[in-house]
């Protein structure tokens, strides 16, 4: 009789043991799974132009939720010699001057902008003040990861699958790439994404027509291109898109192009 009962009990408990072997197997599978899905990803967009991106889709999904049914998404694709080299050279200017030499990260920017942060807060506090115009480390391959793939936010999630897609589009892509996918999807103005979009739209021009210094109001609306105006600036841009315009001229204007190839 006992050894009857030590059978019967064994069934029930190997029924158990089952499913929590299968829980553990795809929790330790997961990872692996997820990092050759994204890697696919990326690597089929190397060489397929991507048809929106996730900033797009939540900023109509926003649009929608507000009950703004005039929202229209403008995007039209562009390839890199379909540009002005003005633009992104201007965007590099503004955004990211080291972009043809680090690896996705640029560790220099990231220690200037926090300890320029650090003044920020500090003299905020003594004045009772709030804190204005903290400073970005991000690089356009992290920028590109972040509009292309993600959603708004700061959480520490959003920020660690940044830094992952940033590492998977450096490593798969080629500069020049990644500086073309950019010019195509950044937001110039609420619902204008890409070069094409923002020529038409701002200048009335087709992307190719872009003058160096339509190519720098552009880049200097960057990274608020819903509270300034590309066609209408204001001082600020009008100051901000002369420095770029400076600056592109010290990286060599298109001359700087040719170096990613």
């Amino acid at each position: 009789m006992g050894s009857e009962s030590n059978t019967d009990g064994a069934g029930p408990r190997r029924k158990q043991a089952r499913p929590r072997r299968r829980w553990l197997k795809w929790v330790l599978l997961s990872p692996v799974v997820f990092a050759v899905l994204t890697t696919l990803q990326v690597l089929v967009l190397r060489f397929v132009d991507p048809p929106m991106s996730a900033f797009m889709v939540a900023r109509h999904v926003q649009a929608i939720g507000e009950g703004d049914w005039s929202y229209r998404t403008r995007y039209d694709w562009r390839d890199f010699d379909a540009i002005a080299p003005a633009l992104p050279v201007a965007l590099v200017a503004a955004e990211d001057q080291n972009f043809a030499v680090h690896h996705g990260f640029d560790l220099k920017a990231i220690e200037k902008a926090r300890a320029h942060n650090q003044r920020m807060v500090e003299r905020a506090e003594k004045r009772g003040t709030p804190v204005k115009r903290l400073r970005g480390a991000s690089t356009i391959s992290q920028q590109t990861a972040k509009n292309l793939f993600l959603w708004s936010g700061r959480s520490y999630v959003r920020k660690g699958l940044e830094a992952w897609y940033t590492v998977l589009i450096e490593a798969l892509w080629p500069k020049r790439r990644i500086l073309e996918v950019y010019a195509n999807i950044a937001e110039f103005g609420d619902g204008t994404y890409g070069a094409q979009a923002a020529a038409v739209r701002f200048f009335n021009r087709d992307a190719r027509q872009l003058t160096p210094n339509q190519a720098a109001r552009l880049a200097a609306v960057l990274p608020n291109p819903r509270r300034y105006d590309a066609g209408k600036p204001g001082p600020y841009v009008q100051r901000r898109s002369a420095a770029i315009q400076r600056q592109a001229g010290h990286l060599g204007g298109a001359a700087w192009l040719r170096a990613l190839d």
